[in-house]
């Protein structure tokens, strides 16, 4: 009946459950997150319960609600092994998640069932009301979860991981937690040029608690190459190669480390060996790309470029490349990493057709707009040489105001691009019209009134420049 219907729906939407932890899938590739959760399933058994109640969510996503129900029993096994003792309580998120389940499939009775496993449960545990239950472990599983879902959520990550460890300070996951969600914090914070927070001692003492921990390792070894302390960083790197020489989800940190280190040729050799491992990795095939772009760089740099390696590095990278992008169409720095690889083919109706498609979209964020405009305004530049519409996309970039790395990168080239045109002497009154824009989208006043001045006394007729000068003068 209808009532029942409704006051089920008013005790579902109480569970702490992966259905009320609002996890979007407008921010994941499903099909890439299904896949790194069970890469992980097969490499990292201890969070199987984590892991199995997340792969529920994610199927329920895709609408196959019997797979889902086979991930949850799959969960409850692992309850059993890992957590003879504590039954009930382990099993809160999966039974709630087993009553969103049976509602979304319509079987009221079964959604019921579960609902009230939990509420007897937290009854016992004398929880608070409504079933809001306040666990640290619960709160660590929803951290674990929001870190799965991307960077929208990684503040919500670390909010959660603080909860936990309010009541288990020393308790080693919590701490690990914490720790990515810390580090994963600071590298979005760097990308959109905020205040960074800094992550290492959060790392340090993650890898103190889990000295078995190799990926958490090999991210505070990567925070150290970061902050120059190259030396120390390998050092972790080097012992944790000891302790899991084989493990793909540490493997892919160990290869960023070398590739950031110049070392190209050790980190796709490491690279090799993990996919060969996990073959679905996105973050392996992303990463392979990168390293083959870096290499056609070096070799289109050498005196006789070796064509036909080139064309084979290029082919390679469009593989591994095109790879990421169907399966995570989300990911907007690795359609314009693609874009990149098909111009230095020469192929540029693929690159073109790239940056249109992402021009097009309107649920980039700011960032993430700035960085396609100064890929796009490059492309313009350097393969089709067209510096007009080089500085109309640059432009485009700083015409947004938040700061991040995309909008430095836009700033850079265009001053760069307007300044040497000026300087050899081919500048004409359009040109310094627009340096005096872009010092103006910088806040440099007085910069853009000098500019404005000069293309007024090149082309006095000229009203733009006239308004934007009395505009500027009125301001200050």
């Amino acid at each position: 009946s209808t009532i029942s219907k409704n006051s089920l729906k008013t005790s579902l939407l109480q569970l702490e459950c992966h259905f009320t932890w609002t996890l979007l899938e407008q921010h994941v590739g499903l099909e890439a997150l299904e896949e790194t959760i069970v890469d992980h399933i097969k490499f990292v058994t201890e969070s199987n319960i984590i892991d199995y109640n997340i792969l529920s969510y994610v199927c329920h996503l895709k609408n196959s609600s019997e797979e889902a129900l086979r991930n949850l029993r799959k969960a409850e096994e692992a309850v059993q092994k890992r957590h003879p003792g504590e039954i009930a309580r382990r099993s809160l998120v999966t039974w709630g998640n087993y009553a969103w389940i049976y509602y979304h499939m319509q079987k009221y009775e079964e959604a019921q069932t579960y609902v009230s496993k939990v509420e007897n449960t937290c009854k016992k545990l004398s929880c608070t009301a409504h079933g809001k239950i306040q666990l640290p472990e619960i709160y660590a599983e929803q951290g674990w979860a929001s870190l799965r879902f991307g960077c929208n959520y990684f503040e919500r990550a670390k909010n959660c991981f603080e909860n936990a460890l309010k009541s288990e300070p020393d308790n080693p996951d919590f701490n690990a937690g914490y720790a990515i969600a810390m580090y994963r914090l600071k590298n979005l914070s760097e990308r959109y040029c905020e205040e960074m927070r800094p992550c290492l001692e959060a790392l340090k003492r993650a890898v103190e608690l889990n000295p078995k921990n190799t990926t958490i390792m090999a991210l505070l070894a990567l925070e150290l190459q970061r902050l120059k302390r190259v030396n120390e960083g390998e050092r972790y790197i080097e012992e944790a190669l000891q302790i899991t020489p084989d493990f793909p989800l540490f493997l892919r940190y160990v290869a960023n480390f070398y590739r950031r280190n110049g070392k190209v040729d050790k980190a796709v050799e490491i690279l090799k060996k993990a996919l060969a491992l996990t073959p679905k990795s996105v973050f392996l095939h992303h990463q392979l790309g990168l390293c083959y772009r870096f290499k056609i760089f070096q070799l289109k740099k050498t005196r006789y470029t070796p064509q036909e390696e080139v064309e084979n590095l290029i082919q390679l990278a469009i593989f591994h490349l095109k790879t990421v992008t169907d399966k995570k169409p989300r990911f907007v720095s690795a359609h314009s990493d693609l874009a990149s690889i098909y111009a230095l083919g020469k192929r540029y109706e693929e690159t073109e057709k790239i940056f249109q498609e992402l021009l097009q979209r309107n649920n980039l964020t700011c960032g993430e707009k700035q960085e396609v405009y100064f890929s796009y305004g490059s492309f313009q530049h350097f393969h089709m040489n067209s510096e007009s519409k080089a500085i109309k996309y640059y432009i485009e970039g700083l015409k947004m105001e938040k700061d991040s790395y995309g909008r430095r990168k836009c700033r850079e080239a265009v001053e760069t691009l307007l300044e040497q045109k000026i300087k050899s002497g081919l500048g004409d009154a359009t040109d310094i019209g627009t340096l005096g824009l872009v010092h103006n989208l910088n806040g440099e006043k007085q910069k853009a009134i000098e500019c404005y001045k000069k293309a007024i006394a090149l082309d006095p007729s000229n009203e733009e420049y006239q308004n934007a000068l009395f505009e500027l003068q009125l301001s200050i």
